[in-house]
This record gives C-alpha cells, structure tokens and sequence, in this order.
C-alpha cells in the first residue's frame, strides 16, 4: 500500500495525493482508451479561475476510491459532487488569495519538500516516484499537490497563526477553570466527530430557522442510530465533512469553546443537541475521552536541566567567509584560554548586540530555548568549559558554559501546555473564520445542474 510509505505527519502533511491515490490518475485516460471527444464543460467560476467538470470528476473518483477503501459507505452522487466542489471551490480561492498578497512556491522548494519526504521514509526519490507510479499516480501531479499544500499553509501562517496571540492570563485562567488540568482523574483529551448544518453571514431568520430544523432532523436521524460518519459526508457543511466529521483528539483547551460545556457532561457514544454559534448549528458526538493519571497527587513533577552560557556570535557576509570568520573566532578563544575577559572580547566583538551588550551572557537557557546546533554543542560541554567555533543558522560561535542547575518546571510546563492547546484551538477557530469570509467575499457561480426532486 502506497500509504505504508508516508507515515511521518511532515509527509503526511504534505502527500494527500499519495495518501489518497486512487486505482489510476483519474486525469488521463486508460492505456489504449480513446480521448474524450466531448469539450470540458465548466461547473463553477471562482474570481477569475474555474473548476472543470473533468477536475471535480477526477476528486469524485479519487474520494470515492478512498473511502471504500475505507470501508466506508459512499455518499450518493448529487451530495458528493456539493461537498467535493466545496473544497475545490476553497482550494481555487486560497490559491488566488495566495498570487495577490504575493506568495509563491518555486521548484527549487517543492523539490527539497518532495526530497524530505523520501528521506523520512528512507527511500530515495526515484522509489518514491516509482511507489507513486505503481499507485496510478504521476510525478506530475503529486508535486502539484506538495507544491498546493506548501501555499495554503504559507497562507494559513500569514492570514492566522501569525496572528494568534495567548496571554498567560489566559492560560491561568483556563487552568483556573480546570483545577486538575493535567491532574488525576480529570479528562484531559477528546475524540470528536462534527457535523455542521451552516448559516451564511447576516443569515436570515428563515436561513437561521432551515439550519436549526436540519440540525434537529440530524440529531435525531444519529439518536436513532444512523452512522455518524455516513450522515457527516452526506450532510454536513462543516470542513471535515467527507471525513466523516472526525476531528481527532483535541487536548481539553482545544475543544472549541462553544462545545466544550457540553462536551464536559457526555459520555462515550452521546450525541449533543444542536450547539448555536457564529457558523451555524453543531451536532458532536464524543466518540472518547482520556483522563490524567490517577491518585489525585496532580501532575508529575518535571525536572529539567538548565544551563547558565555565554557567546560571542559573528555573522558571515559579503566581506567575510565562513573560513575567515571561524579563523577570527579561533583568535578570539585563543585570547580568552590565555586570560583575557570573557565579557570584553564579547562587548568588542559579537554581532548579537543584545547579548554583547551584557558581556555575551545568555542567562540560564532551557532545553529548547535555542536552535539545535547550538544546544547540541552547550549540552556537551562542562561547566567552564568553552567551545571551538561552530556554525548555525544565526553564523558561528564560540560557546562558555558557567554554571549547571536542575529547575522544577512543573508549573511553567503545565502553563505552556495549557497555552499551546489554547493557541491551536484559536487556530482552527480563525482558519474556519477566515475561509468562510473568503468564500463570501468571493465571486463563486456554481454551474452544477439543480438535484431533480
């Protein structure tokens, strides 16, 4: 199986195509068939791009062939071709968004991604090119996909991460709201499956009144046992939609906060009543949960290891070689091994100007504070003890390790877990937010022909 060979998420991340490879590329022709005569028709406009009947037609049998692979039950054709050209409808429109804020992909990137992913799986290029072949998939059309997937999430760190801030007060107080966050016995993580029957922007009271009453005739379809999954890709507007509304496990900070109270009192295999918020009404169903490790003593201690160093840092440029600098820095520690002051070398001499300024002391620097060739060469060394010159992203260094302490971190670290949960849970609230005005705000003409009944 083609999946076998993309098990990291970085590769996984970035190869839907091979993930999701049907029998043959659906774009071209079996061997020995003839060419359509037929021209290609158009189903939607998106701005100045459109989709083509032979484009949607391709992820229609590409999506089909994966969830039977799946094992799961194929939405009937009309509701399939609606939530597929949604998706090619977003996937034009992050594209057009992306050329007019100026972001771009060239070869040479998409090259070293498609390079990465060969190499996480310890293959070369060529095997991975002949697995994608074996697969019905051309080399063609799988760098399209890595190079696609590379532009929505640049778009995606520009238009939301980037902009996503979380305050400590934040964290403290959801872990105020959660006294055992991390503790015995309290859930701590979530599988849930969504389904959302949407409202568009300033909905209507008979738009808003539609969505509450396909929300309640859902609810009860679900309670009276229809599979969530098949009723999800059928039904749903939500973005997870031919995934049968799986989104996974969230940590507690990351369920959605207008889920989240109830979710906190169901049970495995519950399903919600209809959750009103700014898209529209939810249905959840919490297909698990995890607790914290009991005993109630709270979460395990967490010791970790600082290291209290100091650099003097100089950056390679047009009138500086790596050779030169490293031949400076090799000057510069011979002075200091024979008795000249640390501090004043760095103050002279260093590049990093915050530093420098302090004699090129670092302070005490946790484990993952600094980039890894840097780390890397402090954790070897011993106290006093100072580096040879060597190179990172920043340019070279030379390295002085002063002191060694162990620190209990257990509080920050629960702060930052809280924090980072609450940071991806924004995440996936403004992603949501910020394709839903794009999609609204954008010129869209669906040219499918109406369902007949």
């Amino acid at each position: 199986m083609l999946h076998t060979l993309l098990r990291s998420a970085f590769a996984a991340a970035l190869a839907v195509a091979v993930l999701h490879a049907p029998a043959a590329d659906a774009r071209k022709p079996a061997a020995g068939a003839a060419a359509p005569a037929a021209l290609d028709s158009i189903v939607a406009v998106v701005e100045e791009d459109v989709v083509l009947r032979s484009e949607l037609d391709a992820e229609i049998n590409r999506m089909s062939h994966q969830l039977r692979a799946q094992g799961a039950q194929v939405p009937p054709r009309p509701q399939l071709e609606r939530q597929v050209l949604e998706r090619l409808i977003l996937l034009k429109l992050q594209a057009s968004y992306a050329q007019q804020i100026g972001i771009t992909v060239s070869d040479e990137e998409v090259d070293q991604a498609v390079a990465n992913v060969a190499k996480v799986n310890n293959i070369a290029v060529a095997q991975l090119r002949d697995a994608l072949a074996r697969g019905g998939v051309s080399f063609a059309t799988y760098r399209e996909e890595v190079r696609r997937q590379i532009l929505q999430g640049r778009v995606r760190q520009r238009e939301v991460i980037d902009k996503i801030r979380v305050t400590d007060q934040e964290a403290e107080a959801f872990m105020a709201r959660n006294p055992k966050f991390a503790g015995g016995g309290a859930r701590v993580a979530y599988h849930l499956l969504h389904i959302l029957a949407a409202t568009p922007e300033g909905a209507t009271a008979e738009q808003i009144a539609a969505a509450r009453a396909k929300a309640d005739r859902l609810v009860a379809k679900l309670r009276g046992g229809a599979s969530f999954g098949e009723i999800a890709r059928a039904e749903s507007d939500g973005r997870q939609a031919l995934d049968g509304g799986d989104l996974g496990w969230l940590e507690a900070a990351q369920v959605p906060s207008a889920f989240i109270d109830q979710v906190e009192r169901m049970q495995r295999g519950d399903v919600s009543d209809p959750i009103r918020n700014a898209y529209g009404f939810n249905i959840v169903k919490l297909e698990d949960f995890r607790t914290a490790g009991g005993g109630g003593g709270g979460a395990e201690r967490q010791i970790v290891q600082q290291s209290k160093a100091r650099h003097i840092l100089i950056r390679t440029g047009e009138n500086a070689s790596d050779a030169e600098v490293k031949k400076r820095l090799e000057a510069l520690r011979e002075r200091i091994v024979n008795g000249e002051d640390f501090g004043s070398l760095a103050r002279a001499n260093s590049d990093d100007k915050v530093s420098a300024a302090n004699g090129g002391e670092l302070g005490w620097v946790n484990p993952g504070a600094t980039v890894p060739q840097f780390e890397e060469v402090m954790n070897k060394l011993e106290p006093g003890q100072l580096s040879q010159p060597f190179q990172t992203p920043f340019g070279w260094h030379i390295l002085e390790v002063q002191e060694r302490r162990q620190l209990d971190s257990t509080d920050q670290a629960r702060l930052q877990k809280a924090k980072e949960a609450i940071r991806q849970r924004k995440a996936e609230e403004a992603t949501e937010l910020f394709l839903r005005r794009l999609r609204a705000e954008s010129y869209v003409e669906i040219r499918l022909p109406v369902p007949e009944g």
